[in-house]
């Protein structure tokens, strides 16, 4: 977010998540830009500046001239009926481009149906978004009661079984490091968090998955174990999550964790031999 604030904060300074915010190396004009598209969530269908102005912190006059050049871009559209901005199909490029590259997913998938369809559940694939985890592939088992997220849902890495994995994942510093971002963003709440994240580090140590009972939101119960990739790209993370009484903590432990952790082992022996 940009912010001007009485801390000295300048207008245009970028305001994130990213502990780099401050590079001198950062293009501030690009990182606006990205800014602006990134205000774009599920649901948001329709932006205006001014809402995107209070989304980013940005001048409005600054943010009219960023969705003015996004839209000859092709990046952002216009609607006149509605005065405000939706995302343009070259967003979209950039998106498709990026999965259609991801060999994981087309390796993954048929393990994925199989779990879900055995759980009764939903099955899904994800990565470290900031603080974050946003799905990059997902299958919804036949069932009637299970999740509805779909690819490029994000969900909170403090309280989902997805973003504990990723912790448990990364290595020392770089858990400290997110996790001191983690606990500024939930300052009120980080003693509850942390013991969630801190059982967590046990549960992996232990099994090599870990789980979220009800702590993202109560009637879902979810495990997830992570894949390090052995070329050293970014850590992915597997989950099974549904409706908490269908997956009571004792399946969770015993049958569904298992389950996903031989589905990390057959999708990482897959990607080795590529």
């Amino acid at each position: 977010m940009f912010q001007d604030n009485d801390r000295g904060t300048k207008v245009g300074e970028v305001k994130t998540d990213n502990p780099e915010e401050n590079d001198r190396q950062m293009v501030r004009a690009l990182a606006r830009g990205l800014e602006v598209l990134r205000c774009f969530k599920p649901g948001d269908r329709f932006l205006g500046n001014q809402e995107i102005a209070l989304r980013t912190g940005l001048p409005k006059p600054t943010v009219s001239r960023l969705t003015h050049t996004l839209t000859t871009l092709g990046y952002l559209n216009y609607a006149e009926r509605f005065g405000k901005y939706y995302l343009g199909t070259a967003v979209l490029s950039l998106g498709y481009s990026m999965l259609a590259n991801m060999d994981i997913r087309q390796i993954a998938r048929p393990f994925m149906q199989e779990l879900a369809e055995y759980a009764q559940a939903s099955v899904a694939l994800g990565a470290q978004d900031r603080l974050n985890m946003i799905y990059i592939e997902a299958y919804r088992s036949s069932a009637t009661v299970t999740l509805t997220l779909d690819v490029g849902s994000q969900l909170p890495i403090a309280t989902t079984s997805m973003g504990r994995a990723l912790l448990c994942a990364l290595p020392a510093r770089e858990r400290e490091s997110l996790m001191e971002q983690l606990r500024i963003r939930n300052e009120a709440n980080w003693p509850r968090i942390r013991a969630g994240i801190e059982q967590a580090l046990k549960d992996y140590e232990d099994k090599g998955f870990c789980f979220s009972l009800g702590d993202w939101k109560k009637d879902v119960h979810g495990v997830a174990a992570p894949l390090i990739p052995s070329d050293g790209s970014r850590i992915l993370v597997f989950s099974c999550a549904g409706a908490a009484f269908q997956l009571r903590r004792h399946m969770l432990e015993d049958d569904i964790g298992p389950r996903l952790l031989n589905l990390v082992t057959n999708v990482k022996e897959i990607l080795d031999r590529h």
